[in-house]
């Protein structure tokens, strides 16, 4: 019996992981459809579903998932989404940044409301947070992209703003409107990227305890659980010991 119950919980975590792989691949193919529509279908004429497809791919998107969501916009009967952006505060004073691509409002409001309700949160007008966050572009590279200063040189030659290096890999920032032609010019000298999208990068960040961090994480995990929600972003900052915790 203790084989099987070993095996149901590897099962039971591979269909977890399948899942979130499948409703990530949703979203990815969502926000290209959406970028499809609203410009050209061509990529390279195409600045947000270039930046589209390369974060698919970066996150192991198939082929077909690409194609077929490019050739969604050119149908008559492509969904409209809506843009929406939700602010709120979580358990602990954390501000929360929510982005949705919806087909109803309605639907999207009342579930994201609720959500911030059960999680001990609260949803705020749009506004009350986003002025403590700043729009960015952010380009992530794994470790073996090369060392802080070769990274470094070849960011400030590509026209970005920030490099943050750790054991971790490179995180690179640059502005918003800059991140198309910054990550172009990266990929030639560094190679493909792991991520490439627009963020919303923190102004400050917010001290979070085991007990507030315990319900913040419950919180985010059920928005990003939702179909209509693209991205959620948050200021909290949490000790590595905490953090440990939280994930055990």
């Amino acid at each position: 019996m203790a084989g099987h119950s070993k095996w149901a919980n590897i099962q039971h975590r591979k269909g977890r992981q399948d899942a979130a792989r499948s409703k990530l691949f949703s979203k990815l193919a969502k926000e290209i459809t959406v970028a499809a529509k609203m410009g050209d279908p061509d990529p390279d004429k195409n600045p947000r579903l270039r930046l589209a497809v390369k974060e698919a791919k970066a996150s192991s998107c198939p082929k077909d998932v690409i194609e077929r969501a490019i050739k969604k916009s050119l149908g008559g009967d492509a969904e409209s989404y809506e843009e929406i952006r939700y602010e709120g505060y979580g358990p602990g004073g954390v501000a929360v940044i929510v982005e949705a691509m919806t087909d109803n409002r309605n639907r999207t409001a009342s579930n994201v409301r609720a959500t911030f309700g059960k999680n001990g949160g609260n949803l705020a007008e749009t506004g009350a947070v986003s002025f403590m966050f700043d729009r960015k572009g952010q380009i992530l590279y794994p470790a073996t992209a090369g060392d802080a200063d070769a990274v470094l040189e070849a960011a400030i030659e590509a026209g970005a703003e920030d490099v943050e290096s750790s054991e971790d890999g490179h995180v690179i920032w640059c502005e918003a409107g800059d991140l198309s032609e910054v990550s172009t010019a990266l990929e030639a000298a560094l190679g493909e990227a792991e991520s490439t999208k627009l963020v919303w990068r923190p102004q400050t960040l917010t001290p979070v305890d085991e007990i507030a961090g315990a319900t913040l994480m419950k919180l985010i995990g059920a928005l990003e659980d939702d179909d209509d929600v693209q991205s959620v972003t948050t200021n909290f900052d949490m000790s590595d010991e905490v953090m440990a915790k939280l994930a055990s």
